[in-house]
This record gives C-alpha cells, structure tokens and sequence, in this order.
C-alpha cells in the first residue's frame, strides 16, 4: 500500500457532484481504498473550459492503495460523465 493524494473536479452542478463523489467513493470501497483524508474544496472558477464547463466542485482525498489500482482507477474515471478531471500523485512518506 502506498500513500497517495487525489483531487478531482467534478461538474459544478449539485447533483452531478453527489452522483460523481458517490461512484469515486463506491470504487474505492470495491477496491479496499483506506481513505486518510477528505477534503471538499468547494466550487471554483476553472482556468480554461473543461468538457464546455467553466467551474467545478473541487475534491481533495488522501488514501492509502496499491499502485496496480491506481491504473485501473485512472482507466475508469475518464469514462465517468461528472468528473471534470482527476489527478492521481505519489505522496513521499516522511522518515
């Protein structure tokens, strides 16, 4: 298990974030994701359009996965309709 951070934008459309922050937590769950950390950013003004919106309910987590699930995470995520963006990063443990 490695330690990493994760923010995702999804659309700025209330119902859409529930929807969108529900399958991101439902797959996490299926793949025994310990979640650390999470943080709702609230809704922001995006530097360039993004799928025709230009705002975005912004999302921070910091969980703890294997790294094979990172892969199969960044495969169906682009599929999902409310995510905006996602960004998976390594996170340096402290020593």
């Amino acid at each position: 298990m490695r330690n990493y951070e994760f923010t995702v934008i999804f659309d700025a459309n209330e119902e859409q974030t529930a929807k969108g922050l529900e399958l991101i937590l439902a797959e996490f769950n299926t793949a025994q994701v310990e979640i650390v950390k999470q943080d709702d950013m609230g809704v922001r003004n995006l530097a360039y359009l993004i799928k025709k919106q230009d705002k975005g309910h912004y999302f921070y987590f910091e969980l703890k996965a294997d790294p094979a699930t990172i892969n199969v995470f960044n495969n169906s995520f682009k599929l999902m309709m409310p995510v905006l963006k996602f960004l998976f990063v390594h996170k340096e443990t402290e020593v």
